[in-house]
Parts: structure tokens; C-alpha cells; sequence
């Protein structure tokens, strides 16, 4: 259906493309990644033909098909939702805007109302109202929205109308940039479910790596100027790129060691003239070799350390006895709650549950009706929700906004920050006024990262960040020394920092005192996704508020001791591994040099015998350096996957 055949593409000397190619049929699910800059959006442009490739082909399949949903969109006219929905073709929104513009009265335009009419029916426009109104639905519209001017809603909601109608048009190829940023949980998961069933191709780009295992058949790395293919999720793609690397690297580096050997004859013998010809040999030996590639190192992982905030007191924050509701929907009474310092905690339950209301009464952005908040000793807290633009000044540049701190940090330091959150270069001087709601949110992530709280408040964080962003984040808030409390439906983000779990549910809290892994152990969560939504399981056993702290201290500490003996074990047997291939390498290695250093020397060639056992034993070393390498390889990869493990 669409091929990218020998394609090159670069910007001045920046060269992002060299003859690569890419095939996409019918039925493919493909996830594209690859570092900033590595040119996915521009892959995109030029598959949507809005950018042309410097050489190469781009073909299509000329009945198909294609729709894209970018990352922003313009803003929505007069339209309702429903009408925004169901205007899937030019065609189609000239003639609703026609029809609603007569309304039940066309007067003297009857005759062209009759025509207009007959043509939306003929383009079956009254059936698609229904499949809209279900699409709308399981996106998270409810029935009173979809007569609402779409440009009253917000920029998310928005975008979720156009979702939409690009899913009601059902093209042939449906091209996706970070779908997943403004959808809740409960949207996220009946889309997923709805694209496991689409008709058509699938190209996706996605920080959401749950979302890409549940969707995509094959990843596209995009590295080296080359769109390299990997068949299955992304976690498979992870084990293969890993065991590709590994092999490469080992082939490399055994190429150039038989290289450097060659030059060591060549460069001792080629003055001689006994051996001039046999130097020259060797020469020729080198130009033949098809040569191997250095594998690219994976880009730098940003990394950054902010400044540690102070020290607060065991107990952080409390609720007690809180009511809260909205007008005359109550969504607590009596609500207890208390978080202890350097506990990490996610909140989940499902859509409408109360998280948010729950973090936003932490936050003291809401006034309970009844009861009380109460912060620890010297406890300053930090709230960041997706939607949160007040603490920025609009009038002010990124850079002017990230240096607005009291704490001391070079501008050097806070261009690395921004770096980190997808402002780079020139962009540090962009108006703040000017950026996007995503460009807007990383902003305002990055101000807390610069001047920490010891309470930091957190409502979906990871979103409009690539997978460099949410992993530099996670490394950020791993070295964090206070107490954190969080929404996301990132499952590995939930993973890498969550070691509590609150359920919240119909006004009700329920502790989990463990990480991720024990939540879903206690409860027998058939899905890890799934899990974050669910309406409720059996509770474990109420305790009282000393013996609860108690054991949640007890708990955390068993846990901790058990994870550095796991490690440290883990580490111990890895590291024997290391050692004993290290020592085997090492051993043939000597034994190759001296066996070359034997076969150089004149006086040997005056046994042929001698020669040939030789060139056997080398022979039989050159066959297994290569494996011992490529183990050696995987087993010190592991090794420091061990040690760079969270305790």
C-alpha cells in the first residue's frame, strides 16, 4: 500500500535520511521510534506529501486511503461536536454547514435544499451520526456534549472530536502522532481496544510503551539514516535491538582486531624483501574485507540533578474527616488520609473515581466542605496538574521562566533541563505566550524540577513527553528526597517511582502497602492497564493509625532490605560470569598473539608442519573469539543493568 523506496532527506549538513526504505501493506500495525531529531515527524511530512524527499520514491497504492491525527490541531469553528465529528470530508462539512445555515426553513432556497439534502443522505450522512455518537462515547463524550459549540471545550477535548472523525472516516492508512496525550485512562483503553479491530494499516508514533505493545505487530527504529524493522512489540523490539547491538559490536571489534593483526605483519615485513609480497598480500586482504560498522551508541541519556529540597518532618500531609463535593454530588465524607516522608505513592481507580479531586484537596487547590488539611513540619508542597499554566508568565521567554528561581543554577544548567523537556536551541527564546499546551505543561514541569518541593503533587506528568523525557523524569524523581504523590496511567513510569498504591473508589480509600507489582499480586489483576481503572478488591485488613505507619514503615523496609539482597545476589553471579569470560578471552588472546608472533618469524617457515598446525590453532581461536565476545557482551550488558537497578 505504501512504499518508501531508497529515500535521502537532509536539512543543510544534518542528513536524516541516506537511501532508506520502508514498506507498509494493508494490515501492518507499525510503531515508529527513534531519539529527538532522528526525523519522525519528518517521516510523517513526507508520507503526507507536505515535504519531498531530496531522492527516492514515495508510492502510494492509488485507491488508498489515508488520515492523520498530529499532536496539535487548529483551533474548531462553529461547529457542534457532533457536526465536527461527522464532517469527514470537505464535501460533507459544506454540505452540514449548508444545511444547518437553512435550518427547517430554507425559503427561496428550496430547490437548492432539495439538492443539498439529497446529496448528504446519498453520502449517507444521517447513518453516520450513530457510529459517531458511539466513537464520541467511548472517547469520553457524554450525550449533552455532542450539541456543544466544540470550540467552547478545551484544546483536548478538542483534538479527541477530531480523533473522532479521523476513526468514522476509517481511512486505508491512519497515521498517528502521540495519540494518547489527551485521552484519560478510560478513553485510552476503549481506543486501544478499538484500534485492535481496524480494518485498515496503522503508523504510529508513541511515548506510551504499554499502548505500542498492545497495538503495533513491528517497530520502525529510525537510526543510522536507515528505517531499521524490528518484527513484534516494543518490548521485543527492546531484546532484539539489544542482541543486534551485542552482535555487531563483537563482529566489530573482532574485525578490527584481525585488521590490527594484519597491519602488525604488514608494517614489520614490508620492507623485506622475502616478505614484500606476502605484506602486499595482507594489504589486499584488508581492501577485500566487506567492512563492519561501529554500532551506534545509543544517543546520551539526559540526565540532570536538581537541587534537593529541605528535609520535612515524618508526617507530611493529612486529611481529616474531610467532606467534599461538587454543588450537590458529594464525592467524600469523612475522608481520612495521612502520607509519611519519601513515601512514593500512585493513586488509582477508575474514571470519575475522585483522584484528582483527591490530589487537588492535597494541593489545597480545593476547600474541603468539612474537616481539615494538615501539613507536616516544614513540609512545602508543589502541585503539577496537565492543565496547570498559571504558574508561568506569559510575557517572558522559556529561558526567562526557567531562570525565575531562587534557587542558584547556571543558565547552562537550566538550557540542560529545558533540553531535557524538548526545548533546545533557539527554542529557549520562544515567548511563552506563543507555545503549545504540551510545550506549556514541560514547562511548567520544569520549574518544579528546578525549585523542588518536599511534597511534590502530580496529575498525569508524563504527558507530551517522548520516551527521553519520561525516562530522564524517572531518573529525576528517583533521586528526589521527598514525598511524592501521583497520577498516570504510564504503567512504566508507575513501575520505576510508585512504592504505594491508594485505590480510590466511590469515596472510598484503599492502602496497598507495596509497590505496582504487589498491588496487582493482592488483587489478581488479569492486566496491568487494566488494573489502573478497576472499580475495586477485597481490602486488606484496617488497621490503626500507629500500628498502619507501623507496618507500612516495617513493610517498606523488608522490601527494601530484600530488593539491595536481590541485587546484590543478582550482581555476585553476573559478575562471575564477567570475570570467567573476561579470563577465557584473555587466555585465547595471549595464545593467539603468541601463535602469530611464532608464525611471523622467519625461522618457522622452515617447517611446514609446524605452519600448518599453526593455522589450524589460529583458525580454531578465530572461531571462538567471536562468541566469547558476544557473551561476554550480553553478560556485562546485564551486569550493568544489575547495578544501575532501583533499591
Amino acid at each position: 500500500m505504501l512504499t518508501l523506496s531508497e529515500v535521502t532527506k537532509a536539512y543543510g549538513e544534518k542528513t536524516l535520511f541516506e537511501e532508506a526504505s520502508l514498506q507498509v501493506n494493508r494490515t501492518d500495525r507499525v510503531g515508529v521510534v527513534g531519539p529527538n531529531g532522528a526525523g519522525k515527524s519528518t517521516l510523517f511530512s513526507l508520507i503526507l506529501g507536505e515535504e519531498t524527499p531530496d531522492g527516492g520514491k514515495i508510492i502510494f497504492d492509488r485507491r488508498a486511503t489515508v488520515g492523520y491525527l498530529p499532536q496539535e490541531s487548529e483551533p474548531a469553528g462553529e461547529e457542534t461536536v457532533l457536526e465536527l465529528a461527522v464532517a469527514i470530508t470537505p464535501e460533507m462539512a459544506q454540505l452540514q454547514q449548508k444545511l444547518k445555515a437553512w435550518g427547517d426553513n430554507p425559503g427561496d432556497h428550496a430547490a437548492d435544499y432539495n439538492t443539498v439534502h439529497a446529496r448528504f443522505e446519498e453520502l449517507g450522512g444521517y447513518q453516520l451520526e450513530p457510529r459517531a455518537k458511539q466513537i464520541l462515547a467511548g472517547l469520553g463524550f457524554r450525550e449533552k456534549d455532542f450539541n456543544r459549540l466544540a470550540r467552547e471545550m478545551s484544546g483536548g477535548w478538542v483534538m479527541r472530536v477530531r480523533l473522532a472523525r479521523l476513526l468514522l472516516q476509517s481511512p486505508d492508512l491512519l497515521m498517528l502522532d502521540e495519540p494518547t496525550n489527551h485521552l484519560d485512562l478510560s478513553a485510552l483503553l476503549w481506543f486501544q481496544d478499538y484500534l485492535r479491530y481496524y480494518p485498515g494499516a496503522i503508523l504510529l508514533i508513541s511515548h506510551d510503551r504499554e499502548f505500542l505493545n498492545r497495538i503495533v505487530d513491528s517497530i520502525v527504529e529510525l537510526r543510522q539514516g536507515r528505517f531499521l524493522r524490528y518484527k513484534g512489540n516494543y518490548e521485543d523490539y527492546l531484546r532484539q535491538r539489544e542482541a543486534q547491538v551485542t552482535q555487531q559490536e563483537a563482529a566489530y571489534k573482532n574485525q578490527q582486531r584481525e585488521i590490527s593483526h594484519l597491519m602488525e605483519f604488514v608494517d614489520r615485513f614490508r620492507a623485506k624483501n622475502t616478505k614484500a609480497t606476502q605484506a602486499q598480500s595482507k594489504l589486499k586482504q584488508i581492501e577485500r574485507m566487506e567492512k563492519i560498522e561501529a554500532p551506534e551508541s545509543d544517543t546520551p541519556k539526559l540526565q540532570f540533578t536538581f537541587p534537593q529540597p529541605a528535609r520535612s518532618g515524618l508526617k507530611v500531609i493529612a486529611l481529616e474527616q474531610v467532606d467534599f463535593a461538587y454543588g450537590q454530588v458529594p464525592v467524600y465524607r469523612g475522608l481520612q488520609f495521612e502520607a509519611g516522608r519519601g513515601q512514593r505513592i500512585v493513586l488509582v481507580g477508575p474514571n470519575g473515581a475522585g483522584k484528582s479531586t483527591l490530589l487537588k484537596l492535597l494541593a489545597g487547590v480545593l476547600i474541603p466542605q468539612a474537616g481539615q488539611r494538615v501539613l507536616g513540619h516544614n513540609v512545602k508542597e508543589g502541585y503539577y496538574s496537565q492543565y496547570r499554566v498559571d504558574m508561568l508568565h506569559l510575557e517572558r521567554t522559556v529561558l526567562e521562566e526557567g531562570l525565575d528561581t531562587p534557587q542558584r543554577i547556571t543558565e547552562q544548567s537550566v538550557r540542560t533541563v529545558l533540553g531535557t523537556f524538548g526545548f533546545r536551541g533557539d527554542d529557549v527564546f520562544k515567548s511563552v505566550s506563543v507555545l503549545s499546551g504540551g510545550e506549556k505543561s514541560r514547562l511548567a514541569l520544569v520549574k518544579l524540577l528546578l525549585d523542588p518541593p518536599n511534597l511534590l503533587l502530580m496529575d498525569e506528568p508524563t504527558t507530551h513527553l517522548d520516551m527521553d523525557g519520561v525516562e530522564a523524569l524517572i531518573n529525576a524523581l528517583r533521586q528526589f528526597e521527598g514525598t511524592i504523590l501521583f497520577i498516570s496511567h504510564d504503567v512504566f513510569f508507575i513501575r520505576a517511582l510508585a512504592s504505594m498504591v491508594l485505590h480510590v473508589n466511590a469515596g472510598q480509600a484503599t492502602w496497598y502497602k507495596g509497590d505496582y507489582q504487589y498491588y496487582l499480586d493482592k488483587t489478581m489483576a488479569t492486566s496491568e492497564r487494566e488494573a489502573l481503572t478497576a472499580t475495586g478488591f477485597e481490602p486488606e485488613k484496617p488497621k490503626s493509625g500507629d500500628e498502619d505507619a507501623a507496618t507500612c514503615a516495617k513493610e517498606e523496609r523488608r522490601q527494601l532490605v530484600a530488593r539491595q539482597n536481590a541485587r546484590a545476589k543478582q550482581r555476585r553471579e553476573q559478575l562471575q560470569i564477567v570475570k570467567r569470560l573476561e579470563q577465557q578471552i584473555s587466555d585465547l588472546e595471549k595464545q593467539q598473539a603468541t601463535l602469530t608472533a611464532e608464525l611471523q618469524a622467519p625461522e618457522t617457515y622452515q617447517n611446514p608442519a609446524r605452519i600448518k598446525d599453526i593455522n589450524t590453532e589460529l583458525s580454531t581461536i578465530h572461531d571462538q573469539l567471536p562468541a566469547l565476545m558476544a557473551e561476554w557482551e550480553s553478560a556485562a550488558t546485564k551486569l550493568a543493568e544489575v547495578e544501575s537497578l532501583p533499591v
